[in-house]
């Protein structure tokens, strides 16, 4: 890089975007609308027409062809300066794509690697893809609030001693709920085994720049970590950068082939542009914004403390065992004392105050507090809480979270060959025993219960069930009645 091309004040590709737009060139090349001259006119009054002049092919005039470097490798390399990585690449299928690019590169045809066992669906996605082998560790958990915590160091240390043969490990930090593992450890104990790091980091993509938050797994020894953006980083919906660390355990070379063989060769100008904008205001403005939320999240938290029946997921679970960091932009209600279920408190909510939670389970609700967010959203929170809390508490019952199945002890057919293979859709109560070809997880938060390749059992068959009475909604079940499962067609004698 030039000393120009290392201004992170810059947004090379979204400058090279606009620099296109903004001569008014004659467009006879996809997108078909044309700049919005043939949208549909609820589209354009939606959208905005200068969205829809931004909507290009990739490679036009420029924007990924001619000068080497592109504004699109220049954005890349802005990005990895920004967030201490060796490498970085872009995504515009969400961190589903990044997760499925470093099973490709990490856990190929035949090979075991270490995930955590509440690792995202598409960690098992991306296994189905690449025919890797896994080997779960398991979080901590919390059996009151019904929640997963972090893995703790010693355990993955005694997993991977006992497989030897094992190259790479997946961790998730921080939970959805804020909650931020030991990385550090987790990181020294892969090492140690010779192992590479892997962090989901997607609820993190704003973590290294306040010193207030936790800190990026990055800065704590992992080898490779997946930011998903959008969620916290103010990109739009569906981007996210997967990063590389400086170390040798993971083939740069062959993550970049695994993102390309899964990069559309249409991708959206829209989303690339969003992620170039987004990693300069988190490098030039990041501390900035997030202190003035953080400093608005301490009075909310006292407010929202004294309503009655009301407790928080907070800070003060650090120290637990998988907890050693939390996430203040993350405000997580425990409303069991309340008297009804986190499900029923989000749909008061939503329904009677216009107030729209990141998701709910059992016992908990969870909002996401974004950069700079108003005292009037902020407000507005505090008093739907309230109130919700004193309408619903007026008919309290006991709530109780839904009992954790016990786990299957992992898969006795690896994914891919699961998923793929002849299958024959049963009746659920008769799949007990069975192998299943399906990936079944209530959403949110997108983490399987019940996995391509394990064995079907009646606790967790109790447990989805027990899921989708409470509210969530089954994620990859073929039906999502539940009435029937796809497992792996037994061989039948001859």
């Amino acid at each position: 890089m030039t000393a120009a091309d290392d201004d992170q004040s810059r947004a090379p590709y979204l400058e090279a975007l606009g620099a296109y737009v903004a001569r008014a060139p004659a467009r006879f090349h996809v997108p078909g609308h044309k700049g919005g001259l043939g949208a549909d006119a609820g589209l354009v009054g939606a959208f905005g027409g200068a969205a829809l002049s931004h909507d290009l092919a990739q490679g036009i005039d420029g924007i990924d062809d001619g000068p080497q470097p592109t504004p699109y490798a220049l954005a890349e390399r802005l990005a990895a300066e920004a967030y201490g990585a060796e490498e970085s690449w872009f995504l515009t299928n969400g961190a589903s794509q990044g997760n499925h690019a470093l099973c490709l590169a990490l856990a190929p045809l035949g090979r075991h690697v270490v995930a955590q066992r509440n690792s995202h669906a598409s960690v098992v996605d991306g296994l189905v893809l690449s025919g890797g082998n896994p080997i779960f560790v398991e979080p901590e958990y919390d059996s009151e609030l019904g929640i997963a915590l972090g893995v703790e160091p010693e355990k993955l240390a005694r997993l991977l001693a006992e497989h030897p043969n094992v190259r790479s490990a997946f961790i998730v930090s921080p939970t959805y709920y804020g909650l931020a593992a030991d990385v550090a450890g987790c990181a020294e104990a892969a090492h140690a085994a010779g192992v590479a790091l892997v962090v989901d980091q997607a609820w993190g993509a704003h973590l290294g720049f306040h010193p207030d938050l936790p800190p990026s797994a990055l800065t704590l020894g992992a080898d490779a970590v997946l930011t998903s953006t959008h969620k916290l980083g103010g990109s739009m919906t569906q981007s996210a950068i997967l990063h590389l660390g400086s170390g040798e355990r993971i083939d740069a070379a062959a993550l970049d082939r695994a993102v390309r063989i899964l990069r559309s060769t249409s991708q959206s100008t829209l989303l690339i542009a969003s992620l170039d904008a987004a990693r300069r205001q988190l490098a030039t403005r990041g501390e900035e914004l997030l202190g003035e939320t953080l400093a608005k999240l301490t009075a909310v938290r006292q407010r929202l403390k004294a309503i009655d029946g009301v407790e928080l997921v907070d800070e003060s679970f650090v120290g637990r065992p998988g907890v050693s960091g939390y996430d203040p932009l993350r405000i997580v209600l425990d409303v069991r004392a309340v008297g009804c279920t986190g499900f029923e408190f989000l749909e008061q909510l939503r329904t009677r105050h216009d107030v729209h939670p990141e998701m709910a389970a059992q016992a908990t609700v969870v909002f996401v507090v974004s950069l700079a967010e108003t005292e009037q959203q902020l407000d507005r929170l505090v008093a739907a809480v309230e109130v919700s809390a004193a309408e619903l508490g007026s008919a309290a019952v006991n709530v109780e979270p839904v009992e954790r199945f016990e786990l299957s002890g992992g898969c006795v057919v690896p994914p891919r060959e699961a998923f793929l293979g002849e299958a024959e859709v049963i009746a659920l109560d008769q799949a007990v025993g069975r192998i299943s070809c399906e990936s079944i997880a209530g959403y949110p938060p997108g983490i399987p219960a019940l996995l391509p390749g394990e064995r079907v059992s009646a606790g967790v068959i109790d447990y989805l069930r027990a899921t989708a009475a409470a509210g969530a909604r089954l994620h990859g079940a073929s039906d999502p009645t539940l009435t029937t499962i796809a497992v792996l067609l037994e061989e039948r004698p001859s």
